[in-house]
């Protein structure tokens, strides 16, 4: 009875989180929950690596901890204390610049605009200790899957998300711009790390997918290539692309990472002392 109660308690503060929110957020709500579903099924019909199942290892780590827990406050810590603090201290917001500009037009915007900045931003991480040490992370996962994607630093998660979202809110865009460029990066951070075995040909060199995107997961040459997240474009003109004929098999880490979030995320403040130079 006493554990019939508690998912009673689960299920009716999911269902009033649920009710409080925007349509436009209950729709990509829904939208994302749906795709992660497909995307399941299509790695069990189209596996890549054939050999991953589902529960491997980090799963409920990187599902209940980093999908759901830490998306839940950081976005707290995003919206409501620090983009609210710097638009009530510059009141751009109220100008509402991008209220009467077309949603479809604003997300193209944003989604280009933010995914230049995400390539810049995720080539430094790669080159900087400081940097790196919010990005392991995110690296770790030994089998890479429509999951995996959601293993980041919550301080990396907490810079990027805040650069993504405060131009839309400080311009003044409606909330299904938030809602629907939230939905664009989740979809889209599933699918280039979903364990799928896809082949877009010549697409590959201006939208991104798993082809690539796997190769940047591997121990091997492509782990410093391949920064591109949503348009592969920028790899191929900023000559970052790796794109070999080889098939991917060995992912995560060259050195030590801890298991389980708490210990993750304590262990990118650790001592440079015997920081291996390999990353």
């Amino acid at each position: 009875m006493h554990i019939a109660n508690i998912f009673t308690e689960i299920k009716s503060i999911i269902f009033d989180y649920f009710k409080n929110l925007s349509s436009a957020e209950q729709v990509s709500m829904l939208c994302i929950v749906v795709a992660a579903f497909i995307f399941i099924i299509l790695e069990r019909l189209f596996p890549y690596n054939k050999d991953q199942r589902i529960l491997r290892e980090g799963f409920f780590d990187d599902l209940a901890l980093y999908t759901i827990a830490q998306s839940y406050i950081l976005g707290i810590l995003v919206f409501s204390f620090i983009i609210k603090t710097i638009d009530e201290s510059t009141g751009l917001s109220r100008l509402e610049l991008f209220l009467n500009i077309p949603v479809w037009i604003q997300l193209v915007i944003f989604t280009i605009s933010h995914d230049i900045y995400i390539y810049f931003m995720h080539r430094w991480q790669h080159r900087n200790k400081y940097l790196w040490r919010i990005h392991e992370a995110h690296h770790s996962p030994k089998k890479v899957d429509w999951l995996s994607g959601s293993r980041s630093h919550a301080l990396e998660i907490l810079i990027n998300q805040t650069i993504e979202f405060m131009p839309i809110v400080l311009l003044g865009a409606p909330v299904e711009v938030l809602a629907y460029k939230g939905l664009i990066s989740a979809v889209w951070g599933m699918y280039i790390h979903a364990n799928l075995n896809v082949h877009t040909g010549n697409l590959q060199k201006i939208i991104n997918g798993p082809e690539m995107h796997r190769l940047h997961h591997t121990t091997g040459k492509g782990r410093n290539r391949n920064f591109a997240t949503k348009l592969a474009v920028w790899d191929w003109l900023f000559d970052t692309a790796y794109f070999p004929s080889d098939k991917a098999t060995e992912y995560g880490l060259k050195t030590y990472f801890p298991p389980h979030y708490f210990k993750q995320t304590l262990f990118a403040f650790r001592t440079f002392k015997k920081l291996n130079s390999n990353k």
